[in-house]
C-alpha cells in the first residue's frame, strides 16, 4: 500500500506525485508550480553554507565557503557537486547550452578544488567534465555532446554509489543549501543571480534523486514533499528569464521536506 501523508490526500497531490494523474503549472511554461497549501515555518539558511555562491556572479561568497567544503564529509561534496551538474543537464536539455555550460563546468572548476579532495578514489572522472566543457565552449551540437553528458552523468551517479552515503544527511544538507542559494538568487520577486536560482533547483533534484533511492516506506513521503518542490520551477527547467517562485513559499516547501525527512532519522 502506498504511503500517503494526510496533507497530500487532503489536497489530492498524493497521487498526482506518484503518477496516476499530472500536476503541471497553469499559463506559462516559464511560471513555477505554487504550492497551494498551509504554510509551514520556512527554513532558516545554513549558516555554514549561506553566500557560499554559485557560478552566477558571487564568486567572493564561493571563495568565502572554502573553509566548509574542505571540512564537509564527502558524501555531501558528492552530492553538492551534483546539484551543479543536475542544474547544467537540465539547462542543456532546455536548449540553453550558454546557461548550462558553467554548471557542467563546476566538477573541474579550480574555483572549487576543494570539493574534489579525496574523489577521485571513488571514481571522478574529470576528464568526462573537461570534455563537455571545451565542446559547449566549442559550440557543438546537442546530437555530438548528448554521449558526453550521459557519461558524465553515469559518473556522478557512480561517485554517489561509492560514496558510502546517509542519504538523510544528504537531503537535509541539500534542503539547507537550496534555499540558501534560493534566497541570493531571488530577491523581490525577481532572479538577480541566475546561478544560484539555478543551482537551488539542482539542489532539488539531486535530493529527490537520493530519496527515491531510500528503500522504506516512509521515504515516499519526503519523495513526494521533494517532487513538488521540483515542480516549483518552470516545467521547462530554470532558465535565466524565468517567473521565479516567491521565495517564502520555496521556504514553506523546504520546511515540510524537513518534517517528513525526520521521521526517517
Amino acid at each position: 500500500m502506498t504511503y500517503t501523508p494526510k496533507r497530500w490526500a487532503s489536497l489530492g497531490l498524493g497521487a498526482a506525485l506518484l503518477g496516476t494523474t499530472s500536476l503541471t503549472a497553469c499559463g506559462d511554461k516559464n511560471e513555477p508550480v505554487h504550492a497551494e497549501a498551509p504554510v509551514a515555518a520556512p527554513a532558516a539558511a545554513p549558516a555554514a553554507m549561506a553566500g557560499e555562491g554559485g557560478e552566477g556572479g558571487t564568486e567572493g561568497g564561493a571563495m568565502g565557503g572554502m573553509a566548509d567544503m574542505q571540512t564537509l564529509p564527502v558524501d555531501k561534496r558528492i552530492a553538492f557537486m551534483s546539484g551543479h551538474v543536475a542544474a547544467g543537464l537540465a539547462l542543456f536539455r532546455a536548449g540553453a547550452p550558454d546557461q548550462a555550460a558553467r554548471h557542467l563546468l563546476h566538477p573541474v572548476s579550480e574555483t572549487h578544488a576543494a570539493e574534489r579532495a579525496g574523489i577521485d578514489a571513488l571514481g571522478f572522472d574529470a576528464a568526462i567534465f573537461e570534455k563537455v566543457s571545451a565542446d559547449l565552449a566549442a559550440g557543438k551540437s546537442a546530437e555530438e555532446i548528448a554521449p558526453e553528458l550521459d557519461a558524465a552523468e553515469a559518473n556522478i551517479a557512480l561517485l554517489q554509489q561509492n560514496a558510502n552515503a546517509d542519504p538523510v544527511g544528504q537531503i537535509d544538507f541539500l534542503m539547507d543549501t537550496c534555499i540558501s542559494e534560493y534566497k541570493v538568487g531571488v530577491v523581490n520577486g525577481e532572479i538577480v543571480e541566475a546561478g544560484e536560482y539555478q543551482d537551488a533547483y539542482g539542489f532539488a533534484v539531486t535530493a529527490r534523486d537520493i530519496a527515491k533511492r531510500i528503500d522504506k516506506p516512509e521515504a515516499e513521503a519526503v519523495v513526494m514533499e521533494l517532487e513538488l518542490l521540483v515542480r516549483m520551477w518552470p516545467s521547462n527547467g530554470p532558465l535565466a528569464e524565468s517567473i521565479p517562485a516567491p521565495v517564502n513559499e520555496i521556504a514553506a516547501q523546504v520546511s515540510r521536506v524537513k518534517l517528513e525527512l525526520s521521521d526517517l532519522r
